[in-house]
């Protein structure tokens, strides 16, 4: 009998059930997809935020001058400090070295360029997109990878030529131009593109970083090492001091992905090292995704809140309806723990449903933002399927509660006289 009335409930309502049910659907629709895309959101940003550049830098450990860098603090090694070339692939050895999206060595050294000897300028060596091997491992970095926003308008150098980029304002002082030859440090070499960073690089001229160590008789000499890596934002945990950590908090914070911990183990893998974030970077990334999974959480929030509200009407105007039938089952006998069950089986039943529904519409449409924001797939993981049903069953209960309070209060009397 019980299975009967709500059957019943179902067939002569359905207007007001269809209503309830799709502002249901569509609420629980919206909180999958925002979920979705939170729990999966975390490494696609701080990858699309890697376009903005290094978020690393790697100095030897005689680093002592302090130095700012368009409000970035650094610490440039003192004149005879040097990164060891050879130490650099010991990076794919780390334990995040997946999150490693690239580095690049930074050599500057100061050149005569052409037949006047005052005419000073910086010779910057670097990898564009050195090819390397660690292991069995053969991978690709550089420049490319970690200063996207570097433009060239010509070609790149090869890593193995002697070919150089001039910065776009040393062009314009020198009047040079792709393909014409240039004379550094009394050599000839061919200008195969022209630069334009937005910075410094743009008075100077970048070359390969084997040029760079030639010229200054250095071989295998590294001045500072920009590292790119994909890291999660920063806590108060991430900022302790993994000295004074012990056991399963060193643990912890040795595997979890900041910035320091990363930072920490490129210590480890080169020899004679100073790490350290480029904070102005690393620190904006994670109020980034903090301030993106904030707003998804408000969107979500205000979509579930709409489809309570929106139940709640549904189901306050049925039960108004059906106050005929709520006096008779009382009058029968029927007591009030019987009647609220049965509307909170109907709202479990339309919960289910709509929480189903909402769960495949959810997922379709987190992974339409994942291709069309971040050009990836999003992650539907299965946990969040009772996750979201046990939201659809909360968010229908709290909208259904105040209209199944009144209808146990109904005097039987009254509504069968319809007066109730």
């Amino acid at each position: 009998m019980f299975g009967r009335l709500v059957y019943e409930s179902f067939r002569r309502q359905k207007r007001r059930k269809l209503l309830a049910g799709v502002a249901l659907t569509l609420g629980v629709g919206v909180a999958t997809a925002m979920i979705a895309v939170a729990t999966d959101i975390g490494d696609k940003i701080s990858r699309e935020l890697r376009t903005y550049g290094a978020n690393l830098i790697v100095t030897p450990q005689e680093d002592t001058l302090d130095l700012q860098i368009d409000g970035v603090d650094l610490k440039p090694p003192s004149d005879g400090a040097y990164l060891n070339e050879a130490d650099l692939p010991k990076i794919r050895g780390t334990f995040w070295h997946h999150n490693i999206v690239g580095f690049a060595p930074m050599l500057p050294v100061t050149v005569h360029v052409g037949n006047d000897a005052a005419a000073n300028v910086t010779l910057l060596g670097t990898y564009f997109s050195k090819r390397l091997t660690f292991g069995k491992e053969e991978f690709a970095t550089g420049v490319r990878v970690t200063h996207p926003w570097w433009k060239v308008q010509g070609a790149w150098p090869n890593d193995n030529s002697s070919d150089v980029l001039l910065g776009e304002s040393l062009a314009a002082k020198l009047a040079g131009k792709t393909g014409d030859e240039i004379e550094v440090a009394g050599q000839a070499h061919r200008v195969v593109g022209i630069l334009s960073t937005g910075g410094a690089e743009d008075g100077q001229i970048v070359a390969p970083l084997a040029l760079a160590q030639q010229i200054l008789g250095k071989p295998g000499a590294v001045r500072r090492l920009y590292v790119s890596a994909l890291t999660k934002p920063e806590d108060a945990f991430a900022r302790r001091d993994p000295q004074t950590l012990r056991g399963a908090e060193y643990d912890r914070w040795y595997c979890s992905p900041y910035a320091a911990s990363i930072a920490f183990q490129l210590q480890e893998a080169i020899p004679h090292s100073h790490a350290e974030q480029i904070r102005q970077i690393a620190q904006n990334e994670g109020t980034v995704l903090s301030r993106v999974k904030g707003l998804m959480l408000l969107v979500t929030l205000a979509a579930l809140f709409a489809s309570a509200l929106a139940v709640s009407a549904a189901m306050a105007t049925a039960i108004f309806e059906r106050r005929t039938e709520v006096g008779l089952m009382k009058a029968l006998g029927a007591g009030n723990p019987a009647v609220a069950a049965l509307f909170f089986a109907e709202a479990l039943l339309l919960a289910l449903i709509g929480g189903v529904i909402g769960f495949a519409g959810g997922s379709l449409l987190a992974r339409q933002i994942g291709r069309s924001i971040f050009d990836s797939q999003i992650t539907i993981e299965p946990v969040l399927f009772p996750v979201i049903l046990a939201i659809a069953v909360i968010v229908t209960f709290a909208g259904s509660a105040m209209a199944i309070r009144r209808a146990v209060k109904l005097d039987p009397v009254y509504a069968l006289r319809g007066e109730a």
